[in-house]
C-alpha cells in the first residue's frame, strides 16, 4: 500500500537530537545577549546604560541576571519537550514559536543595547508577548508541561515591555547616541 501522504512521525525527536537543537538554539541566543550585556566586560554599552532615564521600578541589574537565565531554562525544557513530541501541524507550530521566542530574545538585546534603538525595542518587546502568548496557547495543546514552563517568560515580557515603553519615553533625546 502506498501512499502520498507523509506520514506524521510516531515519536519525537531522539533525545540526542532534541538536546542537541536546544543547545544550538540557546546558545546563538546567549552569545547575542552576551555580545550586548551592560556588563564591565562591555565598557561603552554599560556606561550608555547607566546613563538613561530609568523608572524607579527597574530592577537592579542583579535581578536580570538572575530572571534570565530561570527564563531561559524554562524555554530550554519546554522546547525539548516540545521536540520529544509526535510531529504534527500543531506540534511543529509549537516548535516554530519556541524557535521564534527564543531568537527574539537575542536579537532584543541587538536593538536596545547594540543599536539603541528604544522605540524599536518597546515595539519589539510587546511583539515577543504576543509571539509568546501564542506559544503558551500552542504549546499547551502538545504538552502542558512546556505550556506553563513558558508562562513566565509571558508574565516577565509584560513587566519588561512597560519597562522598556516608559524608558524610551524618557529618553526621547540622545538616547542613541550618549555613552
Amino acid at each position: 500500500m502506498t501512499t502520498s501522504e507523509p506520514v506524521p512521525s510516531v515519536t519525537g525527536l531522539s533525545r540526542t537530537a532534541s538536546v542537541a537543537i536546544v543547545a544550538a538554539v540557546l546558545g546563538v541566543s546567549a552569545v547575542l545577549g552576551r555580545r550586548n550585556a551592560p556588563d564591565p566586560s562591555h565598557p561603552r554599552i554599560r556606561r550608555w546604560y547607566k546613563r538613561l532615564d530609568k523608572p524607579s521600578f527597574t530592577p537592579p541589574d542583579a535581578v536580570f541576571g538572575a530572571v534570565w537565565p530561570v527564563l531561559e531554562t524554562g524555554l530550554a525544557v519546554g522546547g525539548y519537550r516540545l521536540l520529544r513530541q509526535p510531529a504534527d501541524n500543531t506540534r511543529n507550530a509549537a516548535v516554530g514559536l519556541w524557535l521564534l521566542n527564543t531568537g527574539m530574545i537575542g536579537a532584543w538585546t541587538e536593538i536596545f543595547f547594540r543599536k539603541r534603538d528604544l522605540d524599536a525595542s518597546a515595539i519589539a518587546s510587546g511583539a515577543m508577548i504576543v509571539s509568546g502568548a501564542a506559544y503558551v496557547a500552542t504549546a499547551a495543546k502538545v504538552d502542558r508541561p512546556a505550556a506553563i514552563l513558558g508562562a513566565p517568560f509571558v508574565a516577565w515580557l509584560g513587566f519588561a515591555t512597560v519597562l522598556a515603553a516608559r524608558i524610551s519615553a524618557r529618553n526621547e533625546d540622545g538616547a542613541k547616541t550618549a555613552t
